[in-house]
Parts: C-alpha cells; sequence; structure tokens
C-alpha cells in the first residue's frame, strides 16, 4: 500500500529542488519533516508541503499508520519552461527561461 502527493507547475527548477529531495529520501516520515523544516531555501518549504499533503492522503484516504511511514519515492522533474526576452545591447535580445518542476512523494509503511 502506498500513499503520494504531487505538486505541478511549481515555479522554481528542479536543479534548487533536487538536491533537497536527496536529503529526505528513504527517512522515516518524522525524521524527514524534521529535516525539511530545518533545511533553508524555498525548495524545502514546497517538498514540506507535499510530505505533509502525502502523509495526510495515507492517513485519511488509505487508513495506514502515520508512525510507520516513509519516504519511498521522491522527484522533482522539469516541467514547462516559459520564455521571455530581455533587451540587450546593440540591438540584440536576451534570453531567459523561467523554468518549472513537478514535485512527487510517495510514502509506504515499513
Amino acid at each position: 500500500m502506498e500513499a503520494r502527493a504531487v505538486a505541478k507547475y511549481v515555479k522554481m527548477s528542479p536543479s534548487k529542488i533536487k538536491p533537497v529531495t536527496d536529503l529526505v529520501r528513504g527517512k522515516d516520515l518524522t525524521e524527514a519533516l524534521t529535516i525539511l523544516k530545518f533545511t533553508p531555501g524555498k525548495g524545502a518549504e514546497l517538498i514540506e508541503k507535499v510530505v505533509q499533503s502525502a502523509a495526510a492522503n495515507a492517513e485519511n484516504n488509505h487508513e495506514m499508520d502515520v508512525s510507520k511511514l516513509y519516504v519511498a519515492e521522491i522527484y522533482a522533474n522539469q516541467g514547462p519552461t516559459m520564455k521571455r526576452w530581455r533587451a540587450g545591447a546593440q540591438g540584440r535580445a536576451g534570453r531567459i527561461l523561467k523554468r518549472s518542476s513537478h514535485i512527487g512523494v510517495t510514502l509506504k509503511e515499513r
């Protein structure tokens, strides 16, 4: 039995989120939430919300024991990229890429 939660179109690049996902992969739920709470940066806050959502799904929808849950799978994949332009020197245009992510968490019981 597993519980999942996904946050799509998060306005942050996956390269900033992936190091934080590596910190909590395979950890118990309480330990993972503690790590995310004290990790600086916006990426940790976003991942914490998704992990809490997956825990709520496990408890309410699947009737799993919260004390036995662990982070079985966590990922931050690339979402769509918005392309913007910025004026450059001598009439040129510079490209700005505003990247987004899809964050997914799967919790399982030990």
